[in-house]
């Protein structure tokens, strides 16, 4: 069964406008956050044990601390770039509850005394573009925008940013790099956005389901929800489940869940006459599980730390017997040879070479050395870049990288 904190009214068209999210309670609880001491809201979200929603796994209130306690303007950033293989979250909340985006955005950035936002969509988001700009415009009319929201004294404005069609913009430096109208291209940490972020000023940069989520816990406090997962995975998230399943689609459910129900009772199981083969667990960068690791497997950071994959951004992928992993792998480091900046040199060749072997395998001209080519380059490319995108590659491969893989 899934348990729905945020996709409650999913269902109902009338939730993406104004009128429609206010019949079922938007914007009270913003009313509530805007009588509370920002520090208070702090407070909350780190007793609520939220960590990031994006793939980090980053506790959201600790986050928000790092902001120094000074006088100069901060900036609140959503990343809506969403450009991890298998993961389509953030587009349904978008479309079917841009306000609920909204909302929980103007509850964090009055939390983090932060007057200005952007929110910076996936450049191929028309759609979700399109809804949120106009949930913006109902937002602005309403006056839950702009000059003292609600007679608060806050003032707060929002924009929406066009992606610029990269995955790398979905790194939070590269989104920032783009954001300012440079190369979307990752910097190096420290300094982190929190202390010198856009325009080299504080800034906070949180994924779309994050920001909804901080709603149900100021509107229910974070005791009700630490109710659900685990004492370090708290709270419940949505899994874009797709592959070889009978019914794809996203999923809200406690994290802890177990995969196998996932899999099989949400999802539907696998293809008629079909078996599980294999698992990517947390979007095209986490490692493979096999179906046995994958039907003992709960979905949470600690349980899929400990299989050595990770949860990441929640893109449940299956895969059944009847598809070959070196397919799947050459579609894999095609994806990420392209999507590399090419700032660093272990990146730009690393993907480079994952991306040829493959397909020289795949189109018969693999030789057995290559196996141990394949993994020798993987190696030489994680923990040696500016961001993860070279350790996103070669991650899928090591697991992959045997002959009874195929």
């Amino acid at each position: 069964m899934e348990t729905k904190l945020l996709t409650e009214f999913y269902h109902l068209d009338e939730f993406r406008s104004l009128g429609g999210y206010q019949k079922k309670g938007g914007y009270e609880v913003l009313k509530k956050a805007l009588a509370m001491q920002p520090q208070q809201i702090i407070d909350e979200v780190k007793a609520s044990g939220l960590r990031g929603r994006g793939g980090a796994g980053f506790p959201t209130g600790m986050k928000w601390g790092f902001l120094p306690k000074n006088n100069e303007p901060r900036y609140l950033l959503c990343n809506a770039d969403e450009g991890e293989p298998g993961t389509y979250k953030d587009r349904l909340m978008m479309e079917r509850a841009p306000h609920q985006l909204i909302e929980g955005m103007i509850i964090s950035a009055f939390a983090i005394g932060s007057k200005k936002s952007y929110i910076y969509i996936r450049g191929e988001y028309d759609y979700p573009i399109a809804c949120v700009e106009t949930a913006l415009q109902e937002a602005y009319a309403a006056g839950l925008l702009g000059k003292n929201i609600l007679g608060s004294g806050f003032d707060h404005d929002m924009d929406v940013y066009r992606g610029a069609g990269a995955y790398i913009c979905g790194e939070e430096t590269g989104m920032i790099s783009s954001l300012e109208g440079k190369k979307g291209q990752p910097k190096l940490k420290p300094p982190f956005p929190a202390v010198q972020g856009y325009l080299r000023k504080p800034s906070i940069v949180n994924n779309v389901e994050t920001l909804a989520a901080v709603i149900p816990i100021l509107r229910d406090g974070a005791a009700a929800y630490k109710k659900y997962g685990t004492e370090k995975s708290t709270g419940t998230k949505l899994f874009s489940l797709s592959g070889n399943v009978v019914k794809p689609g996203n999923f809200e459910v406690p994290l802890a869940y177990p995969m196998k129900d996932l899999l099989y009772g949400l999802g539907g199981g696998m293809r008629p006459g079909r078996k599980l083969k294999a698992v990517i667990p947390g979007g095209s960068s986490a490692p493979v599980l096999t179906a046995e690791e994958a039907e003992r497997a709960t979905l949470d950071y600690e349980c899929l730390a400990q299989m050595g994959s990770m949860l990441g951004s929640g893109a449940v992928i299956a895969i059944d017997d009847s598809q070959c992993m070196v397919d799947m792998l050459g579609v894999l480091m095609h994806f990420y040879h392209h999507e590399s900046c090419g700032q660093c040199t272990p990146c730009r060749e690393g993907t480079g070479w994952l991306n040829k072997i493959v397909h020289s395998i795949l189109e018969g001209r693999g030789r057995l050395q290559d196996i141990d080519l394949l993994v020798r380059v993987a190696d030489n490319m994680k923990g040696r870049t500016i961001c993860a995108l070279s350790d996103a590659a070669a991650l899928p491969v090591l697991p992959m990288a045997s002959p009874t893989s195929a």
